[in-house]
């Protein structure tokens, strides 16, 4: 005889509509859910055998492609001898190995490295690093600095330095005290550094957080590199904490390890997160430099960082990480990434003659194409942008009216251009 079972005709979508709530989803609009089953590379598989090429890397995190054999074989060694462990007084050799590898390829000027475990908790701890740091000091500086449009994370002190509105309306009363200076777009640049000067002289400014180059949530917005390194200059030199915030643009994104290597001059504090563990598990990492550290290192215990996660220097998390950064490094991975930029260099060319076109972006793996449509960041248009690229196999999400593509680097060629000939169709399509 046959039990019943309750989820027999039931699908995971619908399911997961009984209990979960979702992340950045206004539920009682936003329609079912897609469940997907499985992932490889750069394609997901949802429950009824439909592919998708992940064209953005879900979120940035798995850019060595989803369950990568040389990820997955290091964690699960890692979890025939040690799964979790409080951080808090212990230490394990993963945490060691990844401390050592990881600043081989940091700038130069980074030597402690402090685990959290995601994306907004890293730059968490570098706005708290940066209060602190004066704090210590027996200096009054409360007032953070973040440059406009920028995005930092969920948690208060990110939400606080974070300029997207949509996100944060209903907080902003609790926020902690933060000025914002305009983007540095080249042609404003000494405008910027002109406001910058009457900010300092205005404001007990404590740090500066800054996501370098490319501005991920603001729909991948480039700007000024000489007018980022000027103002990173200034703030050294008024003894303003530099934080980039490298969680999206860090590990080879932008065709560096990170995208403070194409400055001469180093952040004192960087965070890290989405790519760090490869996709695999949660990890985040603040970094800094020995005078960063210092400023805590102290006799009146008062004086230390009191900042902790359970998850904090995970050893699962770890392993993904020191496997990231060997794939990263390989030659093989390196050659993936050049071929992307390639390819993305010569589908920009051709989109930048579009009539639906009004601007093309790109450096490195990052390329985002701004419509020449103005629609709502989650908009119905942006809505039938997205069903569209989903309908043809194609997983992107547009940001209002910018498509940006981000993919794995092990993408193949076939699959990177099957989303530029999406991209193409839906000009025709959908957009007006």
């Amino acid at each position: 005889m046959k039990l019943y079972n309750p989820f027999q005709r039931k699908s995971i979508a619908q399911r997961d509509e009984k209990h979960i709530w979702h992340p950045l989803t206004q539920h009682k609009t936003n329609g079912p859910l897609l469940a997907i089953k499985k992932a490889k590379g750069a394609i997901l598989t949802d429950e009824n055998g439909k592919e998708y090429i992940d064209g953005i890397a879900s979120w940035y995190t798995s850019m060595y492609g989803h369950c990568h054999p040389v990820v997955i074989n290091k964690v699960k060694q890692q979890m025939k001898t040690l799964d979790q462990i409080v951080f808090s007084g212990f230490t394990h050799e993963p945490a060691v190995i990844l401390a050592e590898k990881l600043l081989k390829i940091l700038p130069q000027n980074q030597d402690k490295l402090f685990f959290n475990d995601n994306g907004s908790t890293a730059t968490e701890v570098g706005i708290k690093m940066a209060l602190q740091f004066h704090h210590n000091q027996g200096e009054k500086r409360k007032v953070m600095l973040a440059l406009k449009e920028g995005f930092h994370g969920d948690t208060f002190g990110a939400m606080s330095v974070s300029g997207l509105s949509v996100y944060n309306g209903a907080f902003e009363d609790h926020f902690i005290e933060v000025i914002r200076l305009p983007k540095p777009l080249g042609h404003n640049n000494h405008e910027v550094i002109q406001q910058l000067q009457q900010l300092i002289k205005n404001h007990s400014i404590a740090g500066f957080i800054y996501e370098p180059l490319v501005q991920g949530a603001a729909a991948m917005k480039t700007y000024s590199k000489d007018g980022l390194q000027k103002i990173i200059e200034l703030c050294k030199k008024n003894k303003i904490i530099c934080i980039a915030d490298e969680v999206m643009t860090g590990f080879g994104k932008t065709g560096k390890n990170f995208a403070s290597d194409y400055l001469t001059i180093q952040p004192d504090i960087i965070c890290l997160s989405k790519a760090l563990s490869a996709g695999m598990v949660p990890m985040g990492i603040t970094s800094c430099t020995a005078e960063i550290y210092d400023a805590f290192y102290a006799d009146e215990i008062e004086k230390g960082l009191f900042h902790g996660h359970t998850y904090t220097g995970n050893p699962l998390a770890c392993a993904a990480a020191i496997a990231g950064i060997e794939l990263l490094t390989s030659n093989e991975i390196q050659k993936n990434i050049q071929a992307i930029v390639m390819a993305h260099q010569q589908f920009a060319n051709e989109m930048r003659n579009h009539p639906k076109v009004s601007e093309v972006r790109q450096i490195g793996v990052i390329l985002a194409i701004d419509l020449s449509v103005q629609m709502q960041r989650y908009g119905d248009l942006r809505d039938r942008l997205f069903n569209y690229f989903m309908k043809n196999g194609v997983f992107l999400r547009p940001l209002g009216n910018i498509i940006y593509i981000l993919p794995p680097y092990v993408i193949k060629m076939e699959e990177l251009e099957k989303i530029y000939a999406v991209i193409k169709s839906c000009m025709e399509e959908v957009v007006p």
